[in-house]
């Protein structure tokens, strides 16, 4: 976790930051956009009154006083003077924007911090504590929902807003013969992303286990993420094309004609690694030249022989009653095949998208720390 600290220089008309002892001087500009009065910032909304992009970009600081250790009076060339808190601030160098860190994990992790009761996601510290599980692992497994479809979709609003696709706002997963999805069928399914063929993904996935009478279709998890560092010691090369070089995903039925480019793995604005698109059954190489191709199959390769390792790869019998909670792209997930002849395996899925139980977990902190 970074230490930060400003420090108010009025010998110098200066504000500075130090993020890990490392200090940066604050640019005149980058202050001045963020002034905080409310002439022109909405108390409530804390939007913007003005147009910062019509700022003079050549502002200077022209005077700074300091009223206490994170409170000081800035005065621009432009004529603007303002009252500062500097905790503001906070938040621009938080790149986590309030998260907990993600923790990797390998098969061998203690189980028992993926599991989450029911009833307890129905207060706002059982709530907290829910979803800090799922940003930390990518993963829950919430115990004792109740055996119905309804429920499925509760604990989906309880953490977002259900995302419906060409599936229906959630979809049933039972052995359906001659099904336009493998999901359907009774064959075993290696980990894999779900919807790569969409922009954007699903961002989590449930899958709620309201029967299974045939004792088989063991469920299957693995964080990418772990998979992701060992491959990048194994084969820079052919990480940095999986991480370059699109590919081609697609999925089409009798309704819908699906096709999506992206790279296989994955990372957010800052650069930062967030997971893979990965489902060898529905994608295409990349057209590259001969020695090119070869670097990119043999990583795409070692790839999923790592996601199916069993020092990755976590199996087990997902219980009725029991909802396994993923991130998509992060957490690839799968499952052995089965009979369907030995009894039904029902399973009740819906998606929701990232950024909601984010959003919950900041507000709830934010309203837990004001009581």
């Amino acid at each position: 976790m970074q230490t930060l600290n400003y420090r108010i220089d009025e010998q110098q008309a200066r504000v500075l930051a130090f993020i890990d002892g490392k200090e940066i001087s604050l640019p005149a500009l980058w202050l001045r956009e963020r002034c905080q009065d409310t002439e022109n910032v909405d108390k409530t909304t804390k939007h913007r009154l003005f147009d910062p992009h019509q700022l003079d970009t050549n502002l200077a600081l022209t005077r700074v006083e300091k009223r206490s250790e994170l409170c000081a009076s800035l005065t621009f060339s432009d004529g603007y003077s303002g009252e500062y808190d500097l905790s503001e601030f906070n938040a621009d160098f938080d790149h986590l924007d309030g998260a907990p860190a993600p923790r990797p994990w390998k098969s061998d992790i203690d189980k028992s911090v993926f599991h989450v009761d029911y009833h307890s996601l129905h207060s706002d510290k059982g709530l907290i504590a829910g979803i800090e599980q799922f940003l930390t692992y990518g993963v829950i497994i919430v115990d004792n929902v109740p055996q119905n479809l309804e429920a499925t979709i509760e604990v989906a609003e309880i953490f977002g807003h259900v995302r419906e696709t060409n599936f229906g706002k959630s979809f049933e997963v039972y052995s359906r013969p001659n099904s336009s999805d493998l999901a359907y069928r009774s064959v075993p399914l290696g980990p894999h992303t779900d919807n790569p063929y969409r922009d954007p993904m699903p961002g989590i996935q449930l899958l709620h286990c309201l029967q299974n009478q045939a004792g088989e279709g063991l469920s299957t998890l693995v964080d990418s993420l772990s998979v992701l560092e060992q491959l990048k010691k194994e084969q820079p090369e052919g990480y940095k094309m999986l991480s370059e070089v699109p590919v081609r995903f697609r999925h089409f039925d009798s309704e819908v004609d699906l096709v999506e480019r992206r790279t296989i793995i994955e990372s957010d604005a800052t650069g930062k690694v967030t997971g893979i698109a990965y489902s060898p059954r529905l994608d295409n190489l990349p057209l590259l030249s001969d020695d090119d191709l070869i670097t990119f199959h043999n990583a795409r390769k070692r790839l999923g022989q790592l996601l199916s390792s069993p020092e990755f790869e976590w199996k087990f019998c997902l219980q009725p009653g029991q909802l396994q909670m993923f991130h998509n792209t992060r957490v690839l997930h799968g499952r052995t095949g089965f009979d369907p002849n030995k009894g039904l395996r029902h399973l009740h899925g819906a998606y929701i998208d990232y950024d909601a139980p984010k959003g919950r977990y900041k507000l709830l902190k934010q309203k837990m720390s004001g009581q």
